[in-house]
């Protein structure tokens, strides 16, 4: 009689062993997590008001009870159902309710959108400037390599285009660039 194998404990994977991501990914992932969890957290009583109503009214089930809503309205202004008729064909009452909730709920959209672009426009910022780090520390890197390349008598045959690669990048340059050529190509249109 053959005994069964002992199994190996099994020990629980890490997320990089699941996912096959660095530490500094994993790192990553969960401050950018928290960060959008504090945001979260940190929106005041009417933000949380208009994400809430915003959130409901982008739903189908906002959409069905409409429907169910306008369909029960016309039938019970029918006068077919026992029901005195109180809102008569073309339902002003019916269109005058519509309309304040038409406000209203574009006001809630609004709000949170506004929250949202500000959100937005705070990562972009961040982004940029990682970005505009990063583009310093590589022109770094790069007048260093050509340094040693130098010191060490090697000889680049690229070295114009290294020299256009090691020149600082200006923001304001590269937007004025973007500016230029959106021009061109509207003038074109």
């Amino acid at each position: 009689m053959e005994k069964n194998p002992v199994k190996p404990k099994e020990k629980k994977e890490t997320l990089k062993e699941r996912s096959g991501l660095s530490n500094v990914i994993e790192k990553n992932i969960r401050t950018i997590i928290g960060l959008r969890a504090r945001a979260a957290r940190e929106r005041n009583l009417q933000e949380r008001i208009a994400d809430a109503v915003t959130s409901f009214s982008g739903r189908m089930v906002f959409a069905y009870l409409h429907i169910i809503w306008f369909v029960a309205w016309i039938l019970l202004n029918t006068g077919r159902f026992g029901v005195k008729v109180f809102d008569p064909f073309p339902y002003g009452l019916l269109t005058m309710i519509v309309s304040l909730e038409a406000i209203f709920l574009s006001t809630f959209v609004l709000i949170s959108q506004n929250r949202q672009s500000a959100e937005a426009d705070r990562r972009a910022d961040l982004n940029l400037q990682i970005g505009l780090l990063t583009e310093h520390e590589l022109t770094r890197v790069l007048l260093m390599l050509d340094a040693m390349q130098r010191k060490m008598g090697l000889i680049d045959p690229e070295k114009k285009e290294l020299k256009d690669l090691e020149m600082e990048t200006r923001p304001e340059d590269v937007l004025a660039e973007i500016h230029r050529i959106q021009e061109i190509q509207l003038g074109k249109k």
